[in-house]
């Protein structure tokens, strides 16, 4: 019988009897919470923040809704080890992890440990030791003492001693003097708040045209109460962001919270900027960058109803709130509010639920909405206030195709002399030109010119990547690397590897032999300094500092560069060809994202797209401004073939480490679906990527009308399909965004 750890150093609660049972979801993959005794003299309630015994080890779990086993025998049970000192979850976010945990299939412990991930902030934070001015003078008055007397005489209020000794100009140690001849006496004051509280009326906005019609049309929704969803669709450069600032302070004037969620918050250094502005406080942050001290900080303040607001990614979504009342759901449309790990999800779908489970507002915002959008819009669902014009009548950039097949490249470039005549026009007027290439890396391929050896990845089925500013070649799948080889490794021949395409890095090595003189800044996710680095370049390119930006879809999402007069788009065509379902509409949103990143302030602007398929009707959408009928024709297709949203899809990747074991494993669930009218299913077949980290890798695609039961479809497939014996996984997406 193994020793319960929390036994090493006696039981943390010393009551001898146990008189109540509770179910405590786990962060464990498995189905049902586990039932707990509950020590007498010990209060808990559903959402309460426990820690319990499984096995050897000490989890921190939530004790849940529902009824236990009359049955169980409470002595049998092992104890709660510990009750956390924090609000437990409210009513409202155990039906949101439910719900989701429900409609992706997924271990509800598993979603719980969502809303509870800063464990070190689940006690209140200690009391900070501070100093109060008691009167008196020190035995020898110098003028830095002085200084410090005169400020605590004056403000009358507890200090820091670090707060004191900044705001007087002195160091500490004057500060710790006078202290020790009882000039101040030792007192303990609450932490400080994280983030300042954002003031509603901090300054006028400024809105006029369209944007007030728009935020009138959204102040209705927010003050008639209760569940709404709203869809800002705008032009960049509209002031959506002004729109939905309005939103938020009538929400904050309402003593309620609000939740902003954007794709890139580790990247919008300008948005908390233009948030303090309008607020007077930044809000609080919630991302993978944010240091662990601070995360735990800003969870408290949420559970608290201390952090009145916080801008976030994806994950913000299950922060246990206090009392939210409004989420705004930024860039609705980016592929970034997918999570592909452990729980599947889409956060903006998700989003809406949690809206109308707590029976608040939410409005969600694109220059380029998704097609389900638009589509409950049509419908009705969605409230959708347009802006078609800019912000201050600034036109929006001219758009031109560059046909490749008439105005090709010199030999061994990429840019058309159509572009490079217009980033030289550009530069000498002193604005600025934006390169857009969605792929990392000096070059996507790199063969031997000898034997025809292509670099892979050796646990992918992907080829390596060449990263010339690192000298490495690497993998974007499962981040393997290998310095860059100066022979053939299949032949031993020197200098005949060649690298096949462009990356970001090439694009730059050849505006740097077009324009020697001018300032050019890659931006790309892989290069060095990570996110500190690039809100330091986005700055600078702000500013003026940069004359060419070269960079991935990094530059696509929000921002606002002034002497950005010139975008030229290298490669129009390289989203359209895969086999994505959504492949024409994320390239009409990302070019359409990307183009619109010209022109902002006013100044005559142009955009270039260079392609070999100049009448693809992605490429006609965007050149000529007509977004409705791309959007019409898109719909038509998604209906006439029962695609999302008016179809359903779900994805099964089985994978194991070996080829034979995956796909027997999916012959046999396909064996086990149910037949059902209205669903059916497709494969299985090798994935696309059918190695990845060593894995083999087989996909099942279950197709359903919009009515269809796809939740129970797929538990019954499952239940009813082989077990999962030795080295298999299988990988379940609702509603899958990647078809890799």
């Amino acid at each position: 019988m193994g020793i319960d750890s929390s036994d090493l150093f006696g039981p943390l609660f010393e009551a001898p009897s146990l008189v109540r049972v509770v179910p405590v979801l786990v962060p464990l993959p498995v189905p049902v919470a586990y039932s707990y005794a509950v020590p007498e003299g010990v209060h808990v309630e559903p959402g309460s923040v426990v820690q319990v015994p499984v096995g050897p080890r000490q989890l921190i779990g939530v004790v849940w809704d529902g009824d236990n086993d009359d049955k169980l025998d409470p002595k049998k049970l092992r104890p709660l080890t510990l009750v956390f000192d924090c609000p437990p979850l409210s009513k409202e976010m155990r039906d949101f992890v439910d719900w989701v945990a429900s409609y992706t299939l997924s271990p509800p412990g598993l979603v719980a440990r969502m809303a509870i991930r800063a464990p070190a902030a689940l006690d209140p934070e200690p009391m900070v030791e501070g100093l109060r001015y008691l009167g008196g003078q020190p035995e020898r008055l110098t003028p830095a003492r002085a200084r410090v007397l005169d400020l605590a005489g004056e403000e009358e209020i507890p200090w820091t001693r670090s707060g004191l000794a900044h705001a007087a100009g002195v160091s500490m140690s004057v500060v710790d003097g006078l202290t020790a001849q009882g000039i101040f006496e030792t007192v303990f004051l609450p932490p400080p708040p994280v983030v300042a509280r954002p003031d509603p009326d901090y300054i006028r906005p400024r809105i006029e045209g369209p944007q007030k019609q728009a935020s009138v049309d959204i102040l209705e929704s927010i003050r008639a109460g209760g569940f709404s969803a709203s869809l800002i669709d705008g032009v960049t450069g509209s002031g959506k962001t002004e729109v939905y600032f309005e939103a938020i302070a009538e929400t904050l004037r309402r003593g309620k919270q609000v939740l902003i969620l954007l794709p890139e918050i580790a990247l919008t250094s300008s948005f908390l900027e233009r948030f303090q502005e309008r607020f007077g406080a930044k809000p609080g942050e919630w991302h993978s960058d944010l240091a662990p001290r601070m995360r735990e900080k800003v969870w408290r303040g949420v559970v608290t109803g201390e952090v009145k607001v916080v801008a976030g990614a994806r994950s913000a979504l299950f922060l246990p709130f206090e009392d939210l009342g409004l989420i705004i759901v930024d860039e609705e449309h980016d592929p970034a509010y997918k999570q592909e790990d452990r729980v599947f999800y889409n956060a903006r779908d998700m989003a809406v639920v949690r809206a109308r489970i707590g029976d608040f507002p939410i409005v969600l915002v694109s220059a380029t909405p998704s097609v389900e959008s638009q589509v409950n819009g049509l419908a009705g669902r969605y409230n959708t206030v347009h802006l078609p014009t800019r912000f201050g009548d600034a036109a929006m950039p001219d758009l031109h195709l560059v046909d490749m097949r008439r105005h090709p490249p010199e030999r061994g470039g990429f840019l058309s002399p159509v572009l490079l005549r217009a980033m030289k026009k550009t530069l000498e007027r002193g604005e600025q030109s934006l390169l857009f290439l969605n792929r990392r890396g000096y070059a996507p391929l790199t063969l031997c010119r000898v034997c025809g050896h292509r670099f892979q990845c050796p646990q992918c089925s992907s080829w390596l990547v060449e990263h010339r500013f690192k000298s490495q070649i690497q993998c974007h799948q499962c981040g393997y690397s290998e310095r860059t080889p100066e022979a053939c490794p299949e032949c031993g021949t020197f200098d005949h590897l060649v690298a096949c395409g462009p990356g970001v890095e090439r694009i730059a090595e050849e505006v740097e032999k077009h324009f020697p003189e001018a300032r050019t800044i890659v931006m790309s996710s892989d290069l060095l300094g990570g996110v500190k680095r690039m809100r330091i370049e986005l700055e600078a390119i702000a500013k003026g500092e940069a004359d060419i930006v070269i960079g991935t879809q990094l530059v696509a999402k929000g921002h606002n560069f002034p002497l950005m007069t010139l975008v030229g788009i290298v490669d129009s065509d390289l989203g359209l060809s895969n086999g994505d379902p959504r492949a024409a509409e994320r390239t009409f949103q990302l070019l359409s994202q990307v183009t619109g990143r010209a022109g902002r302030t006013g100044l005559k602007s142009h955009g270039l797209l260079q392609t070999f398929q100049p009448q693809h009707p992605v490429m006609q959408a965007i050149v000529s401004g007509d977004a409705g009928a791309f959007y019409e024709r898109e719909i038509a297709e998604r209906e006439k073939a029962i695609l999302p949203p008016f179809g359903r899809l779900a994805s099964l990747i089985v994978s194991a480490d070996t080829r034979a074991d995956a796909e027997t494993h999916a012959r046999g669930l396909r064996a086990a679906a149910p037949k059902v009218t209205g669903i059916s299913v497709l494969g299985p077949a090798e994935a696309p990527l059918a190695l990845v980290r060593g894995r083999h890798r087989f996909r099942l695609l279950v197709h359903g009308r919009r009515n269809s039961d796809m939740q129970a479809f797929l538990r019954a497939m499952l239940e009813n399909g082989p077990k999962q014996r030795g080295s298999v996984q299988i990988q379940l997406d609702i509603d899958p965004q990647s078809f890799l």
